[in-house]
């Protein structure tokens, strides 16, 4: 995308499907909004809160040992090896690291990938500590239109947590996945030709069948989130682009605007839309931290973010067999590490991550565009790292 205008074997744009694929999603990860339509998440009209910046030299020569690896990494030589675009770090409030690289540069916005879930399911926690959402009520009962589809007669919490069990495959490496279909339905542009398949989230979320007993392992599956999306707009009477910014983005004290992605009939993609600048989700990321606090103003209720802390069921967890993430849990949209230092994390494809480590009193924001979406090929690098760099946080520097 170099020139003006780029020759025709640069170019990157609709109505071609590929501008995820490598090398092109180093540039789109920064440009969602000139491929695809996008719903604003406003500021207000405040100004942003400032950080102090307490910038700390020592990190990049910081070393750990990759899982399965006996050779020693420094923290610089992970960023290059992990694609990153960029990457925050805040430590007793104050940024201590800053980079950014690749496409972004520090005004611009970048692709959260599946860290958009949970905001979605931090929305859904404030919710249920407003006693305006009931996490044990049936789907159905709350989104009637669901009632014949598999998520009926799941819980919210069910929905939450992933712990539905479901007919449908998310293995982006396979071409007949139902994610393709999925992703047919729900983009906004025009269908090929002869489709008479459903259009938009919430008529495919219809489509959805049961495959056996709800609650007893994890799955992850986007579609989850898109439900409790769809539960949290019911619920709140408003989309969660509007309840988003009300509820926190306008209260954080953020630079910018954020966007998230619509479908064709305007519902915003719950599972993966957002767009934002680094130090934004580094100031949500830090309201987290300090369950709900930020500069002294209590944003949202401590009990929703004190109960995504208590974690999820981990026994469900291991069932789906995530070895980089062994004893780990999910709850309401986030990963939970049950190590000693307590961290969780938002988590998307690419390597997109907030991690949050209570004990280092820490918050790292991690913008990427890894060649492949799963994060299994990246956390071998990147988990022992963020490791290292708590255990040198918590050391006293």
């Amino acid at each position: 995308m170099q020139g003006f205008p780029p020759p025709p074997d640069k170019l990157i744009m609709q109505p071609e499907s590929n501008y995820f694929s490598f090398p092109k999603l180093r540039w789109t990860v920064c440009h969602i909004r000139e491929l695809l339509p996008t719903k604003n998440i406003s500021k207000g009209l405040s100004g942003p809160t400032l950080f102090t910046y307490q910038l700390d030299k020592n990190i990049d020569s910081l070393t750990f040992k990759p899982i399965n690896s006996n050779k020693d990494m420094t923290w610089k030589e992970s960023l290059d090896a992990n694609y990153t675009d960029g990457i925050l770090i805040i430590h007793k409030g104050k940024i201590i690291y800053e980079k950014q690289s690749g496409c972004l540069n520090e005004f611009g916005k970048h692709a959260a990938m599946s860290m958009t879930k949970s905001v979605v399911g931090l929305l859904a926690e404030i919710l249920i500590a407003e006693e305006r959402l009931n996490e044990n009520e049936l789907v159905k009962n709350i989104i009637p239109e669901l009632s014949a589809s598999g998520f009926g007669n799941a819980t919210v919490r069910q929905v939450m947590d992933m712990t539905t069990n479901l007919t449908y495959s998310e293995d982006y490496s396979d071409p007949k996945a139902d994610i393709w279909t999925y992703s047919i339905a729900a983009s906004p542009l025009p269908k090929p030709k002869g489709y008479d398949g459903p259009v938009g989230y919430y008529e495919y979320l219809q489509t959805v069948k049961s495959s056996g007993k709800h609650g007893d392992a994890f799955g992850y599956r986007t579609i989850n989130t898109d439900v409790l999306g769809w539960i949290v707009a019911r619920v709140a009477k408003q989309s969660i682009a509007d309840l988003f910014s009300n509820k926190i983005w306008q209260k954080i004290g953020a630079e910018q605007d954020a966007y998230i992605t619509v479908d064709s009939k305007g519902v915003p993609f719950s599972g993966g839309g957002l767009s934002a600048g680094l130090r934004d989700l580094g100031r949500f990321g830090l309201m987290v931290l300090n369950k709900g606090n930020l500069n002294g103003n209590q944003i949202i209720p401590a009990a929703a973010v004190e109960n995504i802390m208590r974690g999820g069921d981990k026994a469900a967890f291991e069932k789906a067999g995530y070895s980089t993430l062994a004893g780990g849990s999910y709850k309401s949209m986030w990963w939970l590490f049950h190590n000693d230092s307590k961290a969780f994390a938002a988590r998307g494809v690419y390597g997109q991550t907030i991690y949050i480590d209570p004990e280092a009193e820490m918050v790292l924001v991690r913008f990427a565009s890894y060649p492949t979406a799963k994060n299994a090929k990246i956390d071998p690098t990147s988990l022992p790292a963020y490791e290292a760099l708590s255990q040198y946080l918590r050391s006293g520097r």
